[in-house]
């Protein structure tokens, strides 16, 4: 009995300094504030936005966007212009393969909800692209009026000149599919870069297609759901003693902030040490699901304190002005 008690003891002393030693080496408590604003990732440029409720896969968003407060189109040079104008630290932009080659600056797998045009946008050539109005179909009144008609047409850039018009500038690129020739064709298309500008770069979607990019590019910061489990997992199972996995190194996080609070050392911690590892850690509202940002100055009440990782908005113009007075 007294064996099983000094046991006992010895059990519940090392206990106590695991627990005493998990909380000082994961709270935030005593780190010093670094002073740093949040970096800002503009969705899509400057866009317009729309209420978020109700939404599915086949929903046609600019069917139903909010009375427009600026004339700006989402993945259009102009709306990216004005993003990195209103103090956003990267652009997210999302490319579809054309029948000849290139990569459009598109959003939608078709064309009929924004454009005047029909049918999946990768069965057109970009020459055919360039004829369409991109602001077609927008409307806020159920289709009273289209306040963009007519103000869109040969918006659709290549990736080719966004890479050319931003040289120097931080860019997020989204890969539409899961088909793993997008992958090695966007390899290909930005291998010719020089180092410094891919140094800028990031690319996010399907798990095939990243995988086979990454394999091209094994440089380039990259993220999909399997490279997000292969760091998370391991990490929520070890990062509680500092350790960072092999698969957290060089690639992007995209953490809703519902599941943030849950990460060992979030935030302070937890950011210093995905930024040793060279991974961009980015703040999603909600629970992840729809790209959910942070887009009212009301929303930014709900960012830890302390917290200078990346933030996801789709309202820039609102949001930098409030980040960065």
């Amino acid at each position: 009995m007294k064996k099983l008690k000094r046991y006992g003891k010895r059990f519940f002393i090392f206990f106590v300094i695991l627990v005493a030693f998990m909380f000082v080496n994961n709270t935030s408590l005593f780190i010093k504030d670094s002073g740093k604003s949040p970096e800002l990732l503009a969705h899509r440029g400057l866009g317009q936005t729309f209420p978020m409720e109700g939404i599915q896969n086949d929903t046609c968003t600019a069917e139903r966007i909010y009375e427009p407060e600026h004339s700006y189109l989402e993945n259009t040079i102009p709306s990216m212009e004005a993003a990195f104008a209103a103090g956003a630290d990267t652009v997210e932009l999302d490319i579809q393969p054309t029948t000849d080659g290139e990569f459009a600056v598109f959003h939608d797998w078709t064309l009929d909800c924004r454009t005047d045009g029909k049918g999946d946008t990768r069965d057109h050539s970009m020459a055919e692209l360039k004829k369409l109005d991109v602001g077609y179909g927008y409307t806020a009144d159920n289709g009273a009026t289209y306040p963009f008609r007519g103000k869109g047409v040969g918006l659709i850039p290549t990736l080719g000149e966004v890479l050319t018009q931003f040289p120097e500038k931080s860019l997020l690129i989204h890969i539409k599919s899961n088909d793993p020739n997008e992958g090695v064709l966007l390899a290909q298309y930005l291998s010719k870069l020089p180092t410094r500008q891919l140094e800028q770069l990031a690319v996010y979607g399907g798990d095939e297609p990243i995988a086979a990019l990454r394999e091209k590019l094994p440089n380039i910061r990259v993220m999909s759901m399997d490279t997000m489990k292969s760091c998370l997992l391991p990490y929520a199972a070890v990062g509680w003693t500092g350790y960072v996995p092999a698969a957290c190194e060089n690639t992007q996080l995209h953490i809703p902030e519902k599941f943030a609070p849950y990460l060992w050392g979030f935030p302070s911690k937890f950011l210093a040490r995905m930024e040793e590892a060279n991974t961009k850690v980015i703040l999603v509202a909600g629970n992840g699901g729809w790209s959910e940002g942070f887009d009212k100055e009301l929303d930014l009440a709900r960012l830890p304190e302390k917290y200078d990782g990346g933030i996801w908005t789709n309202r820039i113009d609102v949001i930098a002005p409030a980040v960065k007075e």
